[in-house]
């Protein structure tokens, strides 16, 4: 089976089009990273060096230092896709990222957008 073309292509291509889609409603750089690093525990210099060295999302996510146990609580739907229904797990995490960057541009706070368990 041949590999999706988002696979290959590098996060740093894509990257832009995130930053544009915040910056375009108010939201910043800043944040734009917090959720990137917040999904796959990068540290700010990590995600850096993996945008510089171009690297593709397929590398970029199977590196990543500790994606966040709390992703599986964003759910939704995505180009047209229910999250949750996602059953490649790789183009689950891409869509993680698409949709928290969608929130972000609708204007959720930072607060909801970075899941975390519901306190009991």
């Amino acid at each position: 089976m041949e590999k999706h073309r988002i696979y290959t292509m590098s996060v740093a291509s894509v990257y832009p089009h995130y930053l544009a889609k915040a910056e375009k409603k108010g939201r910043t750089k800043a944040e734009v990273d917090e959720i990137i690093r917040w999904l796959t525990g990068y540290s700010q210099q990590g995600l850096e060096e993996q945008l510089k060295n171009k690297t593709d999302f397929e590398a970029f996510f199977a590196d990543a230092p500790r994606l966040n146990p709390f992703r599986a609580l964003v759910k939704g739907v995505i180009c047209g896709v229910r999250i949750e229904e996602i059953e490649d797990p790789l183009m689950r995490e891409v869509r993680y990222l698409d949709k928290l960057i969608d929130e972000l541009a609708k204007g959720k706070t930072m607060d909801k957008i970075l899941r975390k368990p519901a306190q009991a």
